[in-house]
């Protein structure tokens, strides 16, 4: 088959054969996907082949299982994860599957267990999951080259057993591996009935002389044959299955384009109270930016009242702000939790470029910290307690905020926080989708992102954690922790440039084991913070002993550097005054 769409797309020529050879039975199983053009930018194209054990009478239904839920589920997944993370997900609960209805035949004959050989095809990137003995090979440039290794070991009778494979325990141990696409790359996936009676110098020789580049995908599937067909007169005495991709164009990053997908819709220009865009009418102006307008709008068909966010008429030209603009819509409409604000899907004939998102009713975070100068604990903990959430909820889509600071933080008058502004969100997913468009700095407030990000543009949810523990530092006492004067004026070369200034210092009312948990959080090296956010919620409500501990053993210098080093410059200085004044007096 062949991929549909134009030559700016991925593109793809699959075919492939299976038979049972001189068995009963043909325990073999391969199938491919072939998702629709939009589908395929957020998951690729897949494909998969598996070879049930034979000892086992069910055999065939676990291959057979295997490809058919592999991607079945894969492509159930989110749009925003990863493929590493969406096919492990889907692996792993595959093959707990696969052991639980084995174990439930209690006969080793009745198990259910078998090879599995993925291939994930997304943007200019090859994905490769893979477990047993069925093989996935690549030709490029007239090279056939094996991508994966057989999970076998050979007993003393000489044959080899499969020490890995769906199914067989518990644990699943997947190999991954990841390797750039070019175009005309031939991936050939195969069982051992086919690999183990062909060697790599004939099923190369077969590949380039049946596959030229007006072959379509009849020709794929005769050449899939023709393998097995060389294995069977080889004396293959098992099931055989061949299947053949070719990469026919990939993605490309062609800024024009870009720029054209960008640019279809018009931003609107500046509404006043009364105007109308497509069936909205404007009831309030917001707030008027130089990045951003916001509007109060009334939905003339439901009678419902919303927010207009509409781009500022200032970077109609900057892609990078536009690609932002249109992933916050992407991400507000797939992140579905009580403290996100939502957003609305675009509406599919608007000309103009806008969002339509959930009306909030309150104060942000700023204005609050404003109100309340010096807040009790259980107050601040209630509106952390709910940001984590939305951020673990951030975490579960494979996405990081990377712009978590009070302005984007809003409170209703019930008291419920809604995160908000998700035009820097980084999504794991599209990350892997080829862009033309790169962003060339940090995005966010360099007071509330992680140092790893400032200097490595690197973001993780612990680069979230990190601006959450400023938050909370910021809303206990007004202040931040770090001074960041310097790093405003010269940028950052370490992490040592950010020095911690205790809570305690500016709060004496705060415990010394909540001063700890805070600092912690906002740790400048990464690997010295909390590795969870729910790790961090726990050091927040109750004291963890073996921080405090840690703490206090250590030596007065490192416990208190600040007072203790000004303290012995000063004590040198006396010295040196004093031994001065005693050469004089002599």
């Amino acid at each position: 088959m062949t991929s549909s769409g134009n030559k700016r797309n991925l593109e793809v020529i699959f075919g492939g054969f299976s038979t049972a050879g001189n068995k009963p039975e043909n325990q073999d199983a391969f199938a491919a996907w072939q998702p629709s053009t939009n589908s395929a930018r957020y998951k690729g194209i897949a494909c998969c082949i598996a070879d049930g054990v034979s000892c086992s009478d069910n055999a065939q239904q676990a291959s057979t299982t295997s490809v058919t839920h592999f991607l079945n589920d894969y492509y159930s997944t989110p749009d925003s994860w990863d493929v590493k993370t969406a096919a492990g997900k889907v692996l792993s609960s595959l093959n707990a599957w696969l052991y639980h209805h084995g174990q439930q035949a209690s006969a080793r004959h009745n198990s259910l267990v078998t090879t599995l050989s993925s291939v994930v095809l997304k943007s200019s990137t090859l994905h490769v999951f893979h477990v047993g003995d069925s093989r996935v090979y690549r030709l490029r440039n007239g090279s056939l080259e094996c991508l994966t290794r057989d999970h076998t070991h050979q007993h003393g009778n000489g044959q080899d057993y499969l020490s890995r494979a769906m199914g067989m325990d518990t644990h699943l141990e997947v190999d991954y591996l990841n390797q750039p696409l070019e175009s005309d790359d031939v991936l050939l996936m195969t069982t051992d009935g086919v690999h183990g009676f062909l060697t790599d110098k004939r099923m190369r020789d077969t590949l380039i002389k049946e596959l030229t580049s007006q072959s379509t995908q009849i020709h794929f599937e005769k050449c899939a044959q023709s393998l097995v067909d060389q294995a069977l007169n080889n004396g293959s005495n098992d099931n055989l299955t061949a299947m053949i991709i070719r990469v026919e164009s990939l993605p490309e990053k062609n800024i024009e384009e870009t720029h054209r997908v960008l640019t279809e819709r018009v931003i609107p220009p500046v509404l006043n109270t009364g105007d109308c865009i497509d069936h909205y009418e404007v009831e309030q102006v917001v707030y008027a930016g130089t990045r951003s307008h916001l509007y109060r709008v009334l939905n003339r068909r439901n009678q419902k009242r919303y927010v207009l966010k509409a781009p500022s008429l200032n970077f109609e030209e900057d892609l990078v702000y536009l690609e932002g603009f249109v992933r916050e819509q992407w991400v507000g409409a797939r992140v579905d939790h009580a403290n996100v604000m939502k957003i609305l899907p675009p509406e599919p004939h608007a000309r103009f470029m806008y969002h339509i998102c959930e009306l909030i009713e309150g104060e942000s975070l700023r204005q609050w910290m404003n109100d309340h100068p010096q807040p009790e604990l259980s107050s601040v903990r209630n509106i952390i307690e709910q940001i984590v959430m939305a951020l673990r909820a951030f975490q579960r889509m494979g996405m990081v905020h990377r712009d978590l600071k009070p302005e984007n933080v809003m409170i209703t008058a019930q008291g419920q926080v809604k995160l908000i502004d998700f035009g820097t969100v980084q999504v794991k997913g599209l990350a892997e989708v080829t862009s033309p468009v790169e962003e060339d700095c940090p995005v966010g407030s360099v007071n509330y992102i992680a140092p790893e990000y400032v200097m490595y543009g690197t973001a993780t949810t612990q680069s979230d954690l990190f601006s959450l523990g400023v938050m909370v530092y910021e809303m206990l006492c007004g202040e931040q922790p770090f001074r960041m004067s310097h790093i405003h004026r010269t940028g950052a070369r370490s992490v040592s440039e950010w020095k911690y200034q205790p809570l305690r210092e500016v709060r004496s009312d705060i415990p010394l084991w909540l001063d700890l948990a805070i600092e912690k959080s906002c740790h400048p090296d990464i690997r010295a913070r909390h590795s969870a956010l729910s790790e961090f919620w726990t050091d927040l409500i109750k004291p963890n002993e073996a921080l405090v501990s840690t703490y206090s053993g250590k030596p007065l210098i490192e416990r208190h550097a600040d007072k203790v080093w000004p303290a012995v410059s000063a004590i040198l200085m006396l010295v040196v005054i004093l031994q001065s004044w005693l050469l004089l007096s002599e």
